[in-house]
């Protein structure tokens, strides 16, 4: 079992930068793919980028360059370094962890999630 707690969301004016933090328990937590996912109003929940256990990295096509995915192992905590923010990453961001992940950015290879955080970009 795998509980994960974000935190870290708030306001902010297009440009700047956040970082979230994703604060994981379980012993098995250096073992699963970790991944941010988001969803805006009426829309569906889309990823956002994947930390593989192997180390390996994957980012929507929208945040490259400007997010960056990454974990402290001995923190049990996942991050999601946010720079050169627009009014279209307004959303909930939610957490995710999994194992045996084939389709990174499908919500269904995932077992478990967090309660998300909110972000909010003023332009």
């Amino acid at each position: 079992q795998v509980q994960l707690v974000e935190s870290g969301g708030g306001a902010v004016q297009a440009g700047g930068s956040l970082r979230l933090s994703c604060a994981a328990s379980g012993r098995t937590f250096s073992v699963y793919a970790m991944a941010w996912f988001r969803q805006a109003p009426e829309k569906e929940r889309e990823f956002v980028a994947v930390s593989r256990s192997g180390g390996r990295t994957n980012y929507a096509d929208s945040v490259k360059g400007r997010f960056t995915i990454f974990r402290d192992t001995a923190k049990n905590t996942l991050y999601l370094q946010m720079n050169s923010l627009r009014a279209e990453d307004t959303a909930v961001y939610y957490c995710a962890a999994g194992r045996s992940i084939v389709f990174d950015t499908r919500t269904s290879q995932y077992d478990f999630w967090g309660q998300g955080t909110q972000v909010t970009v003023s332009s």
